[in-house]
């Protein structure tokens, strides 16, 4: 993977360390997307990102893991997916234990209906007991208080202002978004976005699939967004923005 600008001077190879560097955990609290696409915006090949992905977005996709608090996700994505238990390798979790932080990050799932199964792996076989944002309204299944935190925020839609206070309470002031598309519309929409993370995929998948967000019109314009780096793996492109100060 190789510098194209901002990251370090053109052509520079980065390690591990240096890529780390690109995406530093940051002095305030913020909350960082990242998604992948294609050249003329699918967020999916053949109903799933990972036909979008490659080597290099998958090591960013690692090192965005390493350095957050929470990993945010909706649970359909989190179900699409086939989301296993959040863990990292002995070298990430060193990292994180040398800089005081806990070994893994805490899984934060998003379902307003709590339609997720107590008995998936992604909560039973979690080193750190993830925490599920939901509704007044909805209804536990039996045995999550079990293996999952319940905040309840909104009486039939998730409150996302108030889900983020929640984690912040909880010292989880670094979150990354791994999506879906509707959870980055409706954080979007809320005005919550600090940074994106976007690989493009050097692909044309065609009009059939969806962009990566959906959801809530946004009141109030576009967002503007000011590019830090990019970075290039062979043909795919590697984007990191943050809001307009």
């Amino acid at each position: 993977m190789w510098s194209v600008d901002a990251a370090g001077p053109p052509g520079t190879e980065l390690d591990d360390e240096a890529l780390t560097g690109c995406y530093a955990r940051s002095t305030q609290p913020i909350v960082r997307v990242n998604f992948v696409t294609s050249v003329d915006g699918a967020v999916e090949v053949d109903g799933y990102s990972k036909g979008l992905s490659g080597p290099a977005d998958k090591r960013v996709f690692g090192i965005l893991r390493k350095v957050c608090d929470a990993l945010l996700v909706g649970a359909g994505t989190m179900r699409h997916e086939g989301y296993r238990a959040v863990t990292l390798d002995e070298p990430r979790r060193a990292w994180r234990l040398a800089r005081g932080l806990p070994a893994t990050p805490t899984l934060v799932v998003v379902s307003a209906s709590l339609a997720v199964d107590p008995g998936a792996p992604v909560f039973t076989a979690a080193p750190v007991r993830p925490v599920v944002l939901t509704t007044a309204a909805a209804g536990a299944p039996p045995g999550l208080d079990e293996v999952a935190d319940v905040v309840r925020v909104g009486e039939r839609e998730v409150d996302l202002v108030a889900g983020l206070a929640a984690l912040r309470e909880r010292g989880l002031d670094q979150i990354l978004c791994e999506g879906g598309p509707h959870l980055f519309g409706a954080l979007t929409a809320a005005d919550l976005v600090d940074e994106l993370c976007l690989t493009v995929s050097p692909l044309l998948a065609g009009a059939k699939a969806g962009r990566i967000s959906a959801g809530p019109h946004r009141e109030g314009g576009p967002v503007p967004l000011r590019l830090r780096h990019s970075l290039l793996a062979d043909d795919l492109l590697l984007l990191r923005y943050t809001r307009v100060a």
